[in-house]
């Protein structure tokens, strides 16, 4: 069995430490959280790796938990509060929700294949988190009957600007997110401010696409 106390002190050393991530909170936050119990048994040895981790089933839209760095770098962005109400968006099996409940009051988890969200709730309980929430249901639709918020994550890549996700932002709120796939991806960082979202980009990143995400084809005449 590996030891994952050692992976975990060189995920953080070597991949979110030297990418600028000087945040405290969330250091401490990945240093503990151990990310091994958020994949299934046979993939525990992939967990601190730098790479995006597959955990769909086959034949299910591609579901993958973000590389480690990625992921810090859009917590970072979002400047999270200890008394703001978070929504993850595509959260797979929990383990961004888990982080970002180490940071805000409350977090809600939206994962829309069953199969995942049930083992995010399962490895949640298991660890004993009481602020967070799982719920499953279409990703694009966010969860409007949690309220208003001040961060939303997008796990994954969008090709559109999330504008339908605007109505569940606070004013001022903020949204983090990876817009357009391949070498062209950039994070982004969306806040919402009289009724629009304005964004600037972050930094260079890559993200599978989340369903619901994609932008309408295009018809050529």
């Amino acid at each position: 069995m590996p030891d994952f106390s050692a992976l975990r002190r060189a995920m953080v050393d070597g991949q979110v430490r030297t990418s600028d991530i000087t945040d405290h909170r969330l250091l401490t936050a990945m240093l503990a959280l151990p990310r091994e119990r958020f994949v299934p048994p046979e993939k525990m040895e992939l967990a601190y790796l730098d790479r995006d981790i597959l955990l769909s089933a086959p034949g299910r839209p591609a579901r993958c938990m973000l590389k480690p760095m990625v992921l810090a770098k859009l917590i970072q962005a979002a400047d999270i509060a200890e008394n703001d109400r978070v929504l993850d968006i595509g959260c797979v099996s929990g383990y961004a929700a888990a982080l970002l409940g180490r940071l805000a009051n409350t977090v809600i988890g939206v994962e829309e294949d069953a199969a995942l969200a049930q083992m995010a709730m399962k490895t949640i309980a298991a660890l004993g988190a009481m602020n967070l929430t799982i719920v499953s249901g279409p990703l694009a639709a966010g969860w409007p009957a949690g309220g208003s918020y001040d961060v939303i994550l997008l796990e994954g890549a969008t090709e559109i600007v999330p504008e339908g996700l605007l109505g569940q932002l606070k004013e001022d709120g903020r949204l983090v997110c990876v817009m357009g796939q391949g070498p062209a991806g950039k994070a982004m960082l969306f806040r919402a401010q009289e009724g629009e979202l304005s964004g600037r980009p972050l930094f260079d990143a890559t993200a599978p696409l989340l369903p619901g995400f994609a932008k309408s084809p295009e018809f050529v005449f």
